[in-house]
């Protein structure tokens, strides 16, 4: 068998059942939280421009678009991804050398499984198998370094979670996986520099191709059988060898993937949490600070602390400042929360905000660098102008591997993200649909979704 039919073939007998009750569990609080974090981006500028172009492009209704409307499977997958993913809310997995969002993968799963009036459980399992193709091969096929973008590696994902979606066999799974890896090897280039809206559009591409490759081969279209391993390979030519023995795979990797607290880029998480505690601290006024220091873990340094990917310094964008560490704390200092509203074209390029985030060093440490992705070490230093310090030092945060979110704390996010697009009755409608998924159709989940207001009432 061919690397890609060894995929294949766990995709194909993959089952919740295997699944753990604490996994189970753990899928079900990561399609609440992407529900929410996609019903919190409905009214975002890029997302109704996306919306004008499906509904000018129509399409046969067979998936829903959250906010109400029909299309195509793989155009749904795109916009429903782009929800998800615009607010830069979701969940993410630390590998050392690789970052992604393995919720990005749900628009496909959940069109893919709607087209064929598949269960609840169907699409859990379907979202599960996205998780763990996606997280396995960043723990092995880190692409960052070599200049490619996460996304290279969650087109397996995305084909594979949509064509065990749809139902497919070994064999078209195997070829919607093929053609999904080998056509979207995507740049880095989307997440370095200033910043364009293919920063949050990237994946939901991706979602889109990997569910348009697993309708390809629902109809008996082939990929490379020899995607991975293949003379010019993904091997050869992207991630440099590696091993994963799918038969020994389960389903667990979910309980791997941590959830955000803060509306920021994954990394920064811990680093905000320290903003909040100094600000909490007596004596401390975010008028008066002189400079402000960070020591963190290369990741972050590299990512969004202007280091190898770019000074993060200029600021006028959401996509800008959501990936600019000196701004989110700063931002955190003055506002003691970073959520939605900070990113408000007002609020981004505000005088007090844009001169704070001047103040900031950010130094990367080589422990705390060995520490991650394990840990997420943060020491921050606040002076204030009278040489007063104040400091705080956080090494993980609720929705961390060490403090995982319950379903409790996840209702208390999803509610504030869709309260102003939902009534108190729909919003106990889905999360209900959503806790119940297991025993419930996808077109439950569906047609409540589409009842969603695309507007804040």
């Amino acid at each position: 068998m061919t690397e890609s039919q060894q995929l294949a073939a766990f995709v194909e007998a993959a089952t919740l059942d295997g699944a753990s009750p604490e996994a189970v569990e753990q899928l079900k609080i990561r399609v609440l939280d992407t529900v929410g974090v996609a019903i919190g981006a409905l009214d975002a500028e890029p997302i109704i421009a996306i919306r004008e172009l499906l509904e000018d492009l129509g399409g046969t209704e067979q998936a829903t678009l959250i906010g109400g409307g029909k299309t195509t499977p793989e155009r749904a997958a795109f916009f429903n991804s782009a929800l998800s993913r615009y607010l830069d809310f979701m969940d993410a997995y630390l590998a050392k050398g690789e970052t992604n969002h393995p919720s990005d993968n749900f628009g496909a799963v959940l069109a893919a499984t709607e087209s064929v009036g598949a269960s609840g459980k169907q699409l859990l399992t379907a979202f599960a198998v996205a998780y763990q193709v996606h997280t396995r091969l960043s723990d092995v096929a880190p692409v960052r370094a070599k200049g490619f973008d996460h996304t290279t590696q969650g087109a397996f994902a995305a084909g594979a979670s949509a064509a065990k979606a749809l139902g497919l066999p070994a064999e078209q799974i195997a070829n919607a996986l093929a053609i999904a890896g080998t056509a979207n090897v995507a740049l880095r280039v989307a997440r370095t520099g200033n910043l364009s809206h293919w920063k949050g559009l990237a994946y939901p591409h991706v979602s889109k191709e990997g569910t348009w490759a697993a309708l390809l081969a629902s109809r008996g279209i082939t990929g490379p059988e020899e995607v991975f391993e293949g003379n010019k390979g993904f091997k050869d030519s992207v991630s440099g060898p590696f091993e994963i023995d799918w038969s020994k795979e389960d389903l667990e990797s979910v309980k791997r993937t941590i959830i955000k607290r803060h509306n920021a880029e994954i990394h920064s998480q811990s680093a905000l949490d320290a903003a909040l505690e100094i600000r909490a601290q007596e004596g401390f006024k975010a008028e008066d600070i002189d400079k402000i220091r960070l020591t963190t873990f290369d990741v972050a340094y590299s990512i969004i602390g202007g280091g190898e990917e770019g000074d993060k310094q200029l600021i006028r964008t959401k996509e800008e400042a959501d990936h600019s560490l000196p701004w989110m704390l700063a931002v955190v200092l003055l506002d003691g929360q970073l959520n939605p509203e900070q990113y408000e074209p007002a609020r981004i390029v505000a005088n007090d905000v844009q001169a704070l985030m001047k103040k900031v060093e950010i130094t990367p440490s080589d422990e705390f660098s060995d520490r991650f992705p394990d840990h997420m070490p943060a020491d921050l230093e606040v002076t204030l102008n009278d040489g007063s310090v104040f400091t705080a030092s956080q090494d993980s945060y609720l929705g961390f591997h060490d403090n995982p979110l319950d379903w409790e704390n996840a209702r208390k996010k999803f509610d504030a993200l869709v309260t102003p697009f939902t009534g108190e009755e729909l919003r106990e409608e889905i999360a209900t649909i959503i806790y119940e998924l297991d025993t419930r159709q996808v077109s439950d989940l569906t047609a409540a979704l589409a009842k969603v207001s695309p507007t804040r009432s």
